[in-house]
């Protein structure tokens, strides 16, 4: 599959990504298990999802230039060796800042998850025909990543511009727009957000930081944000939320997040864990950085712990992500 994609590769970007949609369309298979897995005790559902992780492949996918930092090899085998030993069953894949636009690792991958996966892809709004987006669609990609936190973007109108550019150029072709920001951003945010067309889907606890408390800044506008039933929030990484092993000062934002709107709240672990390096200014961006090294078995027990009962966290985990990403039911 790698090499005929490799040759691929050198047609035009479309045909490659309506061959890679015709093959994962051909290949899906639904998930069929219907027990309950017994890792570490946590009892996971059967359609269970992964609603975050990044594929990394330098070798065979070059890094773009201008890239904040070098990521190590994150294959697919190695994914689904971490998906396997959770006992998770589906994964949505997130098109990495260091791959710019070109989602070609990203497409690749998609393929070889054999319909296990969908995939959230970044695009150049001015350069994406609607060609393109439906053969993004037809490959499993169900989203569009504004990606402004990686950027260090704080301003307000700079974020404005980057959201209504992508989510107006996917407006009426069925994806969600996702957005990696700081919540203190939310306020200014918050109107465009509740009028979009387009679902909407926060990132890491919608950008929190636990030791502000749930009086920090765009909190309050996202709880109004997930009553409207438009926005869904990933209760995903928690040390790119809280510095405090174990994360107890993440508890209330996240016990406020699920108690508002359960039926929006996703799991995902942000496999393999960038950012391990504490010295990622001094070493460069072409130095490679290590993973961090995250228990992601216990950080399904925590969001266990905040869920209170099994019925929301198999809704979190697998009924959620299953509507929000359009795998079969």
């Amino acid at each position: 599959m790698i090499e005929k994609y490799q040759t691929l590769r050198y047609q035009s970007l479309n045909d490659i990504k309506v061959w890679v949609g015709r093959q994962v369309m051909a290949e899906a298979k639904p998930v069929t298990a219907d027990q309950k897995r017994d890792v570490a005790g946590l009892g996971i559902p059967a359609g269970a999802c992964d609603c975050h992780v990044h594929v990394f492949e330098p070798a065979l996918f070059p890094l773009a230039d201008g890239r904040a930092y070098t990521p190590g090899r994150a294959s697919l085998a190695m994914l689904e060796a971490h998906l396997d030993g959770l006992g998770i069953d589906r994964v949505v894949l997130v098109q990495a800042s260091v791959y710019g636009t070109d989602n070609a690792c990203l497409l690749d991958a998609l393929t070889r998850l054999r319909g296990r996966g969908r995939a959230v892809a970044v695009i150049d709004p001015g350069a994406t025909s609607a060609a393109d987006l439906r053969a993004l669609w037809a490959a499993g990609v169900r989203g569009v990543r504004v990606n402004l936190e990686s950027k260090g973007e704080t301003r307000v109108e700079a974020a404005l511009d980057a959201f209504a550019a992508t989510a107006g150029r996917v407006a009426g072709h069925g994806f969600a727009v996702q957005i990696y920001a700081d919540m203190a951003l939310l306020p200014g945010l918050a109107e465009t957000i509740a009028a979009s067309p387009s679902p909407v889907i926060l990132d890491h606890f919608a950008g929190a930081k636990a030791e502000r408390g749930p009086s920090q800044p765009g909190f309050a506008e996202l709880i109004d944000l997930l009553a409207t039933g438009k926005v869904w929030v990933k209760l995903s990484a928690l040390y790119r939320a809280s510095a405090l092993a174990g994360s107890a000062d993440l508890e209330p934002i996240a016990r406020a997040m699920i108690q508002a709107r359960p039926d929006r709240m996703v799991w995902a672990s942000d496999w393999p864990h960038t950012g391990g390096g504490k010295d990622r200014a001094a070493r460069g961006p072409l130095t490679v950085e290590p993973f961090r090294e995250i228990d992601s078995a216990a950080a399904l027990r925590t969001l266990k712990s905040w869920c209170g009962d099994d019925a929301a966290f198999h809704r979190i985990l697998a009924a959620n992500a299953a509507r929000l990403f359009d795998f079969p039911s």
